[in-house]
């Protein structure tokens, strides 16, 4: 199992996701490899949270009730602009781009493999 590099060891990363068993696998996984966590179920429980400012990169899901994944990084962007990875059941190009054309650092399909998300989250930190 890769491990997160350097000063990423210690990132904070904030996981919003409607999708409870994700939300409880992933951080199981992140704690293993060194990554601290927040978990969140919606864009609004996120952004009304005191850890905004301590996350170093947050994997969003597109589709969440309320505030989707789009929207959420376009809220990112404009308060507190941080690396942005899609991780989502959505398999849409069109959604895709939009993602990654406003500066989404990766848009991976579930389910992803640990190198993967792994590999994303360094090069996201890295950025």
């Amino acid at each position: 199992m890769r491990t997160p590099k350097g000063k990423n060891s210690k990132a904070l990363i904030a996981i919003v996701d409607d999708d409870q068993s994700f939300r409880e696998a992933l951080p199981s996984l992140l704690a293993l490899i060194g990554f601290r966590t927040a978990i969140f179920g919606y864009a609004r429980d996120f952004l009304d949270s005191p850890q905004i400012p301590d996350v170093s990169c947050a994997v969003l899901d597109v589709s969440m009730p309320g505030m989707d994944g789009l929207e959420l990084q376009q809220h990112l962007i404009a308060t507190h602009p941080v690396p942005i990875i899609f991780i989502t059941d959505l398999r849409d190009a069109k959604t895709r781009d939009e993602a990654l054309r406003a500066g989404a650092s990766s848009f991976l399909n579930k389910p992803v493999s640990e190198e993967t998300l792994i590999d994303s989250l360094n090069s996201a930190l890295r950025a």
